[in-house]
């Protein structure tokens, strides 16, 4: 919800996260934080499987580079990431569509209902179940790309202990601080993908395009 608002003049605008929670719970009802849920459920398992798997063969393609290790990561992420987010596109369109209707729970189309109505007006393609593609590539593509080019550069410095307590905190500290500056990198990608798929200012006009076109309106209009 804080992705699609349009600066401070956007009628719909939240003061704060406080805000956005209260507002969304007194228009929508507990089952309003809940919207769009099965759609990312349900890819869940298939992404976190294309994930790791490419991420295992993009790095193996790269052995025969002779690229740093540190170099090697990063890009068998940004593959990873990139194959990901054809996976999971699809599955992001309709989450958000539910997730931008301000409609009660009850009253909004189940999730299969959306993805055929989104399919019956816009098709399979970029106007439609695949709206926002772009974007979504350079959200999971940048995000993989520094978390593991960050987490196995930084995880080699740090040795390892052998407290199984200690270890954990070792890997999870590294996991915490690479997943924090990924998602500061990422985001922009992340808000113009929510622009692109989530509702547009006027209906009937597309003001929010392209990737890198909604990057620089969003700039433009709100810093």
């Amino acid at each position: 919800r804080f992705q699609i608002q349009r600066g401070k003049t956007d009628p719909t605008s939240y003061k704060s996260l406080g805000d956005c929670f209260r507002t969304i719970f007194q228009r929508e009802g507990l089952l309003g934080f809940y919207k769009g849920i099965l759609p990312p459920v349900l890819a869940e398992t298939p992404k976190r499987a294309v994930k790791f798997f490419t991420f295992e063969q993009y790095k193996k393609l790269l052995g025969y580079a002779s690229l740093p290790p540190g170099l090697a990561f990063a890009v068998a992420g940004l593959g990873s990431g990139l194959t990901e987010a054809v996976v999971v596109n699809p599955f992001e369109v309709v989450k958000v569509t539910l997730q931008t209707n301000q409609n009660a729970f009850t009253e909004q189309p189940s999730s299969f209902v959306q993805a055929q109505q989104i399919i019956k007006t816009g098709g399979l393609g970029f106007q439609g179940l695949n709206k926002g593609l772009t974007a979504t590539l350079g959200r999971h593509g940048v995000f993989n790309m520094v978390y593991f080019g960050f987490y196995f550069n930084v995880k080699n410095i740090f040795p390892v202990n052998q407290d199984p307590n200690l270890e954990f905190l070792r890997k999870f500290g590294i996991g915490l601080v690479s997943g924090t500056i990924a998602s500061i990198i990422n985001i922009p990608f992340d808000v113009a993908k929510s622009r692109i798929q989530g509702p547009q200012p006027v209906p009937g006009e597309i003001k929010y395009r392209t990737c890198f076109k909604t990057m620089a309106t969003v700039y433009k209009e709100e810093g």
